[in-house]
């Protein structure tokens, strides 16, 4: 077995720029102010409505409702935030989950002390609210919030019941609370060590082959022992998002994240049509392709992700990983570089793995008067590096539209992964340009892993939530079912050069999204292929490409992103967008092919 990789000197964060510790008279201060606030909120109930017919007066209540709710938002986030933020880092600890399922109970009864507002906004019609903005125009700048609150007027329910939903959404989070402790208690023994979730899975993708193998059998059992506690978070989860969803009148269990991210369901269908007309030329082929270079006949699951080369992979220091990804982030503009670099020079990155920090990564945005924090475990591989990169194109993009305020730079999903997905290929890049050519069918190779993992394993992912939650709206599915589901959806997207054995049929326990996030995961392959579409036309002009992309980041979530993309000529309404994306994948396995 490969000694493990020392990660004693990797950074962690301190949230004091935040608070010090959960007995900070800060927090309660914030809480205090957030009430207060939304206090002085509330006493517009009903002047909204009562101002119709007075256009100048209506737009002032407006412009002056939003500037409270955002700046009671901003408190409340904060605190939210750093809930969130230590409680990441030691699932192990009850204090840090009671104090952050204590704070969510708190924040709901201070929320819906402003609930009323958004209400009577959408009570309002067009006619109405345009002649408010227009008779005042420092509302205007608030359009594209408006836009959003407006986009659910047609799912809205009665004030009494929007009430008693957010009352109650603290006690649900308590079943994604249940999952997330689970997996952060999961433990198994390889080769005489104990691994956590995330270095069982690292484990999986190494040179070893009994050592993948290994780690695949102890994570089948690890998962098998607690899929009944994972299925009963998962089936409570869905059944609440069923009857929510019933009640607001959504047409298909994903249409509720559809509007979120304001997307189009035409466009994710063509996006998922276009990823599975894909899968025998690009996922099929090359698992099959890699099985070769093996010299096997198939791939074992946990061969998946494994290296060509069965000597020890290249460990990237932290500071060797610091460095490739400023020099690419800098490749493309100075001040994307610069304002990465700030989250290295100050302690708001967290990487070192360790017992009760949970698995994956993010970066959080807190709040447009604070500034990100960077999540991941850091264990050394090229992986790591690019999942770096990852969460810096984040926090760079949620860093350049701060000045919009928190409200304006929410960011939906759709665009929000473009910039971290962007940085990625940017490393990838100059990884790949400073390869031998011996090490470059081991990059190929990992480039194409890459987009099988964002694009067609997340599509895939979409499209077991999707039949997860039909079967769902006939009743609770057991782990088996649930499990039988996810091997037929995995085998068609793997292939047949993909061998799954029954341990495989827990592996859906540990994709934490399914519970967090419903139907979350298109907006990775949503993000992928749409930066393939922008990376295309930096190729095509990289010095005009750098302010349309900075524009665009800036821009938070001002625009859609069908306006957003439309000053590069881009437009992913139609299938042949996606296309053009899964294409490129299918020009790598080709140049894979030539190299086996």
């Amino acid at each position: 077995m490969n000694a493990p990789f020392k990660t004693d000197a990797l950074p962690e964060w301190r949230l004091d720029d935040l608070y010090c510790d959960r007995e900070d008279p800060r927090i309660e201060a914030d809480l205090v102010e957030a009430e207060r606030l939304n206090g002085e909120l509330a006493k517009l109930e009903g002047r909204l409505i009562a101002t119709r017919d007075r256009p100048a007066e209506l737009g002032g209540i407006i412009d002056r409702g939003i500037e409270l709710y955002e700046d009671a938002t901003n408190a409340m986030w904060s605190v939210g935030a750093y809930a969130g933020l230590s409680a990441s880092v030691a699932r192990d600890d009850p204090a840090w989950s009671k104090f952050e399922s204590d704070l969510r109970a708190r924040s709901s009864r201070i929320a819906s002390l402003s609930l009323f507002f958004t209400l009577e906004i959408n009570q309002l019609d067009d006619v109405e609210l345009e002649a408010a903005l227009k008779a005042h125009k420092p509302a205007q700048r608030w359009r594209p919030w408006l836009r959003r609150v407006r986009a659910g007027r047609p799912h809205e329910l009665s004030a009494d019941l929007e009430k008693i939903l957010l009352d109650k959404a603290p006690a649900t989070a308590n079943w994604a609370r249940l999952s997330d402790e689970t997996l952060a208690k999961l433990s198994a023994r390889v080769g005489g060590r104990k691994l956590t979730l995330s270095e069982l899975l690292n484990a999986m993708s190494g040179p070893d082959a009994a050592e993948r193998k290994a780690a695949a059998a102890a994570l089948s059992r690890a998962l098998g022992e607690r899929a009944s506690t994972l299925a009963l978070s998962l089936n409570t989860l869905a059944f609440e998002k069923q009857v929510e969803d019933r009640w607001r009148k959504f047409p298909s269990p994903a249409a509720a994240r559809h509007l979120a991210n304001e997307v189009d369901a035409d466009a994710v269908e063509a996006l998922e049509a276009a990823v599975v007309d894909g899968y025998p030329s690009v996922s099929h082929r090359y698992y099959a392709l890699k099985a070769k270079a093996l010299g096997r006949t198939h791939l074992d699951h946990w061969d998946r992700n494994s290296p060509l080369d069965t000597a020890k992979p290249r460990i990237y220091s932290w500071d060797e990983a610091k460095g490739v990804v400023l020099e690419s982030f800098a490749a493309l503009a100075p001040q994307f570089a610069q304002t990465a670099e700030t989250f290295f020079a100050e302690p708001w990155i967290d990487a070192r793995p360790r017992p009760g920090k949970q698995s994956g990564a993010y970066s959080h945005s807190v709040t447009a008067t604070r500034h990100p924090y960077v999540f991941m475990n850091y264990m050394g591989e090229r992986r790591d590096v690019l999942t770096l990169a990852h969460e810096l194109g984040h926090a760079v993009h949620q860093t350049l539209c701060k000045p919009l305020g928190t409200l304006l730079a929410d960011t939906p999903l759709t665009l929000a992964e473009t910039a971290s997905i962007f940085g990625e290929g940017l490393v990838f890049e100059k990884l790949l340009a400073e390869a031998s050519p011996a090490e470059r069918r081991g990059l190929l190779a990992g480039k194409i892993e890459d987009g099988l993992n964002t694009v067609f394993r997340q599509i895939a992912f979409h499209r077991f939530e999707t039949r997860f939650h039909a079967a769902r709206l006939q009743g609770e599915l057991s782990a088996d079912e649930i499990a039988s589901l996810w091997m037929e959806i995995m085998r068609e997207s793997l292939g047949p050069a993909v061998k799954l054995d029954r341990g495989y049929r827990h592996y859906w326990g540990y994709i934490s999204h399914f519970v967090h996030a419903p139907f979350y995961v298109y907006a990775y392959a949503f993000g992928d292929l749409l930066v393939r579409g922008l990376m295309e036309k930096r190729r095509e002009d990289p010095k005009a490409f750098a302010p349309l992309y900075e524009k665009l980041l800036a821009g938070g979530g001002t625009k859609t992103y069908v306006e957003a993309l439309a000053a590069f000529g881009l437009n992913p309404r139609e299938k042949a967008f996606w296309a053009a994306g899964v294409k490129q994948l299918e020009r790598l396995v080709d140049e894979f092919e030539a190299l086996v």
